[in-house]
C-alpha cells in the first residue's frame, strides 16, 4: 500500500478559484438533456495529473485518495447536451481542457463562495464544493493529446469506433471516458453525463475485446486470481469453456449497501452467457468495469475461458468510491500470478479458502457454479 506524501490542503474558498486542472471535466445527468458541465480544479498551481487519473490509484491510501479528490471544486453552467456541436463557448473550451496531455492552469469564476461540500457517488470518483460559474479561461495554449485531437477532427469516425481506436493506442481509459463525455467523437456529437460515460466506456471497449476472446482456444487449465485490500478481497476463476461472464458482490453488515450494524451479507450480481447480456447488469456500473477487466485478462492471455468475479466487502468499507476502484484492483489483481489448477474441485477450494463466504452460500447467487455443479457434481464441496 502505497502512503502519499501530501501535505493538508486547507481550502480557502473563494468566488474566484485558480488553479491547475487535472484536466477534470464534468457533466451531470439531472434535467438531462439540459445538464449541468464545467471544470474541476483544486487551488493551487502544481502538477495535479494524479486527481484524475484512477489508473494510478490502485495501491494508494482511501484517505489520500480523498485528500487530492475532495480538493477539486467544480464549477457548474447549463448547456444542452447539443451543445457538444458548437464551434465556440464553454462546452468547446471543457473538450480541448479534456484532451489535455497534462495539467491546465485555469482561472474559474464563481457566482458566489462555494459552500464546503463534498460529493460521494458508488459510479464516479468523490469530489469537492461545487457552484454556479460565471465564467471559466485557461492560461495560454494547451497541450493536448494528438491520439484523442487526431479523433476529435475526423467528423466521420463512429464515437464507438473512436473509443476502441483510442484504447488499442493505448490512451488510458480515464481520458478517454472525459472526451466522450464531452461530446468529443462521432457525427452526432452530443454531451454525456459522466456516469454514463463511464459505464458506456467500459461496455463498448469489453465488448470489442470479448469479440476477439470469443476466436481464441480455452485456457486448458483452471486459474485463479486473488486480490486482498482495502477491507475488499476479490477472487477470480478462470474456467475452460467458451466465454461467459458473472459479478458477484457479497455487502457486509456496515459497508455502502448495507447499512445494517448487523446480519448476513447481502449478495447481489449479473451474469452474461455467450451472447452477452440483454439487460442492464442488476449491480450497475461495476458489472462492465469488471467484465473489460476479464476480457483484458484473456485478451492479454490469447485464450477463451469462462470467468467467474467474486467480491466480498467488509464493515468499515462504507465511503461511496466509483466503479473505478473495481476496476483498477480487478486490473491489478488480474495481472498478478494465478494459481494454476487441473480441475474445478482444486479452484474452487483454494479460491473459498481466500473468502469468508462458503461455497454454499455463493452457489443459489451464481449461474456458472451452478452450472458447473450441475455438470461436475461438486456439491459434495459445498
Amino acid at each position: 500500500m502505497v502512503k502519499m506524501n501530501i501535505q493538508p490542503l486547507r481550502l480557502n474558498l473563494a468566488s474566484e478559484i485558480q488553479g491547475s486542472s487535472p484536466p477534470s471535466v464534468f457533466v451531470g445527468r439531472v434535467g438531462y438533456p439540459k445538464v449541468l458541465v464545467g471544470p474541476m480544479l483544486p487551488p493551487v498551481f502544481e502538477d495535479t495529473s494524479t486527481y484524475d487519473t484512477p489508473e494510478l490509484w490502485q495501491d494508494y491510501d482511501v484517505d489520500d485518495i480523498l485528500h487530492f479528490r475532495l480538493s477539486l471544486v467544480r464549477g457548474t453552467t447549463l448547456v444542452h447536451v447539443r451543445d457538444a456541436l458548437k464551434e465556440t463557448g464553454t462546452v468547446q473550451t471543457l473538450q480541448e481542457v479534456a484532451m489535455a496531455d497534462k495539467p491546465v492552469d485555469s482561472d474559474m469564476v464563481l457566482k458566489k463562495d462555494p459552500a464546503k461540500s463534498v460529493h460521494l457517488n458508488e459510479h464516479i470518483p468523490p469530489f469537492g464544493p461545487s457552484g454556479h460559474m460565471l465564467k471559466f479561461s485557461v492560461s495560454g495554449n494547451v497541450s493536448v493529446d494528438q491520439r484523442i485531437e487526431k479523433a476529435y477532427y475526423d467528423k466521420d469516425l463512429k464515437a464507438g469506433n473512436a473509443v476502441v481506436d483510442l484504447y488499442r493506442d493505448k490512451v488510458p481509459l480515464s481520458k478517454i471516458m472525459k472526451s466522450f463525455s464531452v461530446g468529443s467523437f462521432g457525427k452526432a456529437r452530443k454531451l454525456v453525463p459522466t456516469r454514463w460515460s463511464i459505464t458506456a466506456v467500459d461496455d463498448i471497449v469489453s465488448k470489442s475485446l470479448i469479440a476477439n476472446v470469443k476466436m481464441q482456444q480455452e485456457t486448458g487449465e483452471y486459474l485463479v486470481y486473488v486480490r486482498k485490500i482495502h477491507m475488499n478481497v476479490f477472487v477470480a476463476i478462470v474456467v475452460p469453456e467458451a466465454w461467459s461472464f458473472e459479478w458477484i458482490e457479497a455487502w457486509f453488515p456496515n459497508t455502502t449497501w448495507n447499512l445494517l450494524q448487523y446480519g448476513n451479507p447481502e449478495i447481489m450480481g449479473d451474469n452474461e452467457g455467450y451472447y452477452g447480456i440483454d439487460h442492464y447488469a442488476k449491480v450497475g456500473g461495476c458489472y462492465y468495469s469488471a467484465r473489460l477487466t476479464a476480457a483484458e485478462a484473456l485478451t492479454g492471455l490469447q485464450r477463451q475461458g469462462s470467468v467467474l468475479m467474486l467480491r466480498e466487502i467488509y464493515p468499515g468499507f462504507n465511503i461511496p468510491l466509483g466503479v473505478w476502484f473495481v476496476r483498477e484492483q480487478l486490473r491489478a489483481m488480474m495481472k498478478s500470478k494465478p494459481q494454476r489448477f487441473s480441475n474445478m474441485e482444486q479452484a474452487l477450494e483454494f479460491a473459498m479458502s481466500n473468502l469468508t463466504i462458503p461455497l454454499n452460500k455463493w452457489l443459489p447467487k451464481s449461474k456458472i457454479l451452478q452450472d458447473i455443479r450441475y455438470q461436475r457434481r461438486i456439491s459434495e464441496y459445498a
